[in-house]
């Protein structure tokens, strides 16, 4: 574990400049140390020793974590993600080897997109952390709401006519406003109650989950954005089998943080980059995934613009509904 322990304190110190040269050394040792990716890399019938490039590494498809560990080495897990699934349907799972290196990852991601923790009330409407274990979006919210230092922070599921009653006192302190929910909970609150969350952030993971009928993002932010009084809905981009997050400021764009990338696919040939603006498979580099496996084949489709962001637009088909992304494209 100790090259591993060394690549993950040194992980913020990734950049553009580096993030190629960093991710092709964890690709040669996550083949050579994580059994399930090798043998995938392997059935491909490619020589290993040839791929000089990102673009030519192989990506584990997803559903990978829904029937076996995906581990580096030989450690037993200090927690087990898993994903919330949809009935009669196999979940994911992602043994992580350190929760406080996941908590102090997503802290740092936060921290690059919206500055420190300390600065923000944070309103969850989202299940508390003990009524959803080993859900990776809780632990992380449960820890921004901790170390936030405000008594006013806390997990509102269920709870939305005490919490439209205390927006009044608190857009006025010191503090911002952060409400950070799932798609159906922001929707919910938005009908029953016309707020005026002009000097909040608003932050929606997706996932109606089939609490609500499904819209498409652009649907959703428009209605939330009138009923809130707000500009822009921000949006992020996580799921269990990462560790690290993307944002979004508003419009859909997300960014990713330095040792995070996007690369789009063509979906009729896994094999093959798409050129920006063409709609693919997205496919994540997520360097912070050093104990499993940091090269990930997702069901999501998305773009890259030409100005660097990237956009989440649906869902592959046959392709299990998932909680953290909206299904229409």
């Amino acid at each position: 574990m100790g090259y591993i322990q060394d690549f993950t304190s040194s992980l913020h110190r990734i950049n553009e400049s580096n993030f190629d040269d960093i991710a092709l050394e964890l690709f040669r040792y996550q083949f050579n140390n994580n059994k399930v990716y090798k043998q995938y890399v392997e059935s491909l019938d490619l020589d290993t020793l040839k791929i000089a490039s990102i673009n030519q590494i192989p990506f584990l498809p997803i559903e990978f974590f829904k029937t076996h560990n995906i581990v580096c080495g030989d450690w037993l897990p200090e927690i087990e993600f898993t994903s919330s699934g949809t009935t009669g349907l196999a979940t994911s799972k992602h043994q992580i080897c350190n929760l406080s290196f996941y908590l102090t990852n997503s802290k740092a991601v936060f921290n690059q997109f919206f500055g420190s923790l300390e600065n923000y009330h944070f309103v969850a409407l989202l299940p508390s952390y003990l009524e959803r274990d080993g859900s990776s979006l809780i632990a992380m919210m449960n820890h921004f709401i901790k170390e936030s230092g405000s008594i006013h922070s806390g997990f509102y599921l269920g709870n939305e006519a005490e919490l439209a009653t205390k927006f009044s006192g608190l857009v006025s302190s010191s503090k911002r406003v952060i409400l950070w929910g799932v798609s159906f909970a922001l929707l919910d609150l938005a009908e029953r109650f016309q707020l005026d969350l002009s000097n909040c952030l608003i932050v929606e993971t997706g996932g109606m989950k089939g609490r609500r009928k499904e819209m498409i993002r652009e649907e959703l932010h428009s209605f939330l954005k009138e009923r809130f009084n707000v500009g822009a809905i921000g949006s992020e981009y996580g799921m269990t089998e990462l560790l690290s997050q993307a944002y979004s400021l508003g419009d859909g764009k997300f960014k990713s943080p330095p040792w995070m990338k996007i690369l789009i696919r063509e979906v009729n040939d896994p094999f093959t980059n798409a050129p920006n603006e063409k709609v693919g498979g997205i496919n994540v580099i997520d360097l912070a995934n050093a104990h499993s496996c940091a090269f990930i084949e997702t069901q999501d489709l998305g773009k890259i613009t030409q100005s660097g962001y990237f956009e989440v637009v649906g869902r592959i088909d046959n392709s299990d509904l998932r909680g953290c992304n909206l299904m229409v494209y």
